[in-house]
């Protein structure tokens, strides 16, 4: 059965963070750690060598083999981007990305350069509506 290659780590939330080359990126990015500590209520861990993740479910793919865990929500700054994961996907929450500012979306994932981009009240909403909803759909941790 394959894994997910990507896993919860031990490795410290604050010093990943602090190595960000970019400063605009590691800047939004320590706002974004207390966005979603705020909301959710969770400690902040990091999963494989670049996300930044709360709580915990356990996923199994229905279109293959793959399963493991992964977390509820979380954010990633990446070089090009800044992204942010919604697990459960974008179909209930249209209204709230119309008001979101300027991003992209991928299947759970939304992208944008800046925090200033957006609107940090929408994003709340979204993070806090989409962890309430993978609680709703799956066993968490």
């Amino acid at each position: 059965m394959a894994e997910l290659k990507t896993k919860k780590t031990n490795a410290s939330v604050p010093a990943f963070l602090k190595a960000v080359d970019n400063g605009q990126r590691r800047k939004d990015s320590l706002e974004l750690l207390e966005i979603f500590t705020q909301v959710t209520k969770m400690p902040p861990k990091l999963w494989g060598s670049s996300i930044i993740g709360f709580g915990e479910y356990h996923y199994k793919s229905e279109r293959s083999r793959q399963e493991g865990n992964w977390p509820l929500t979380g954010f990633s700054p990446r070089k090009r981007n800044m992204t942010v994961y919604i697990m459960p996907g974008f179909k209930n929450y249209q209204d709230l990305l119309s008001n979101l500012g300027k991003h992209k979306t991928s299947v759970s994932c939304i992208y944008f350069n800046k925090l200033a981009d957006i609107d940090t009240k929408v994003l709340k909403q979204l993070i806090r509506k989409s962890v309430a909803d993978m609680k709703k759909m799956y066993d968490w941790k």
